[in-house]
């Protein structure tokens, strides 16, 4: 039987820990639910800008000069050249399986590269796993807090990526990161990024672009690759935090059941104890 003093500061320390995981679900729900309000509010302009650029692409494949200095962004880089890959993972722990996913994806992906392409990482646990891997890196984003991102560091992304591809630096360029899909479903993800492919099954489209193609294309699509970046960012964060949320809840009920097993020996313990004193005191009684 284990001791009683022992089995009481077992249920004060599990105790301790569930307030602990209960505060950090709470503070995941409620960032979760910010999160998930500008995810939610920013997906119907990033789906109609998507739907619009691809569409658009179509004619752009068949002339070029219709987009203007945007044209490279619409055509495979150097085949000999690294695929870029924006990894994208979260600054801190206590997130369930959400870096162990994103994490597992990565590597099914890159598999079949043999070691040619180049990561552009976001968030320190995705940094640890590119050392721990050996990947190689082209750049660590370590100025850039995942939590705090805004449109204008979105865009810096954005910009650094388009840049590289422009270069001749890299033979394209995919996004690693997760969706959001709902408050318990969440998938990590492997996207293209550059170059721009038209919709499946859509053909070249004729379209009248006023005052003229360059002109608008030259201003529509930087801002149209932004905003992927910021979405797809926004969306990792809501995912983390789903993840976090999750897995502190799961932390909370764990030690609730927890604590209910050692207080339930803690009174076996006692019951025990106090039945071995009555009976010395019965025993005493009979000697005297």
């Amino acid at each position: 039987m284990a001791n009683i003093r022992d089995l009481r500061q077992r249920i004060t320390s599990v105790g301790n820990i569930q307030k602990i995981t209960r505060a950090m679900e709470m503070v995941a729900t409620t960032k979760l639910r910010r999160f998930q309000g500008r995810t939610v509010a920013a997906q119907p302009y990033s789906e109609e800008l998507e739907q619009l650029v691809r569409g658009l692409s179509g004619a752009v494949a068949s002339q070029p000069e219709a987009a203007g200095s945007a044209a490279s962004l619409f055509q495979q880089g150097a085949a000999d050249k690294p695929l870029g890959i924006l990894f994208v993972g979260s600054d801190k722990g206590l997130c369930g399986a959400y870096n162990t996913n994103i994490q597992r994806k990565l590597a099914e992906m890159v598999k079949p590269l043999h070691g040619n392409f180049a990561l552009y990482v976001l968030g320190r646990k995705a940094m640890a796993e590119a050392h721990r891997n050996n990947y190689p890196v082209a750049a660590y984003l370590e100025h850039i807090e995942l939590e705090k991102v805004s449109f204008t560091e979105a865009a810096s992304i954005a910009n650094l990526l388009v840049d590289d591809f422009q270069q001749g630096k890299l033979s394209g360029v995919a996004v690693c990161s997760t969706k959001f899909r709902t408050m318990v479903r969440y998938e990590p993800c492997f996207d293209p990024f550059l170059p721009i492919a038209p919709a499946e099954g859509e053909q070249a489209a004729e379209p009248l672009l006023e005052p003229n193609g360059p002109a608008v294309l030259g201003r529509l699509i930087p801002r149209y690759l932004e905003t992927c970046i910021y979405h797809a960012l926004l969306e990792s964060i809501t995912s983390e935090y789903a993840s976090r949320r999750f897995a502190m809840k799961n932390a909370t009920d764990a030690a609730g059941d927890m604590k209910k097993e050692i207080t339930r020996l803690y009174n076996r313990a006692r019951q025990a104890k106090i039945t071995q004193e009555i009976s010395e005191i019965v025993s005493g009684a009979e000697a005297l």
